[in-house]
């Protein structure tokens, strides 16, 4: 918890009291189903909640703001980010049943009022939203391809609308079909641990 308060000094007392409440959560799941690896439980403020909020370096959502996370596995980046950001709403999906109920059973044990959570494949959902996020799922063409009738054309934000990535490694090839809607974050002019040394948050312009 240090470390989030290192990078976000200004949370609330409430933000903090969830995050804290976090890694008994997600300890105590990963004894029943496998969410996350026993490595990342022994860092998991650093590799999980720290990585997730990488996103929130980049773009500070505004109030109302409707964000979709795909394959988000056991709620990343979308726990973290619905904790840091009360007032925007967050959809988390997933094609893994146990990884949903997870992420249901953990936003209710910390009282998150602003999560949605749906066991679906991302050719099955509808609605409309203003950024789409999404952690190492596959490759962005696709991702893009599969949601791009998601994202609503009315831009609120000070970033138009569109795709939040967390990535890492050489994107180059993966990002030609992007030309100059992409912009790429390094994450580690934001962290300065190691483990975000080649990790990065991409922006795609719808």
């Amino acid at each position: 918890m240090e470390l989030i308060q290192q990078y976000f000094p200004n949370i609330t007392a409430a933000q903090q009291q969830q995050l804290e409440q976090l890694l008994p959560l997600y300890a105590e799941w990963n004894e029943k189903i496998n969410v996350i690896s026993r490595k990342d439980v022994e860092n998991f403020y650093e590799r999980h909640v720290l990585h997730s909020l990488a996103i929130a370096k980049v773009i500070q959502f505004k109030p109302a703001t409707r964000v979709l996370d795909i394959g988000t596995g056991g709620g990343f980046p979308g726990i973290p980010l619905a904790i840091m950001f009360p007032e925007v709403q967050f959809h988390l999906a997933d094609s893994i049943g146990k990884k949903i109920l997870v992420v249901q059973e953990v936003a209710k044990a910390i009282g998150l009022k602003n999560v949605k959570a749906s066991h679906c494949r991302v050719e099955q959902l509808k609605g409309d939203y203003d950024f789409i996020t999404a952690r190492a799922v596959a490759p962005a063409e696709e991702l893009t391809k599969w949601t791009h009738s998601l994202i609503i054309n009315d831009n609120h934000n000070k970033l138009p609308n569109g795709w939040l990535f967390l990535k890492g490694g050489d994107l180059t090839e993966e990002l030609k079909p992007f030309k100059n809607k992409t912009t790429i974050h390094y994450i580690k002019e934001f962290y300065k641990e190691d483990f975000f040394e080649e990790k990065q948050v991409v922006y795609i312009q719808k």
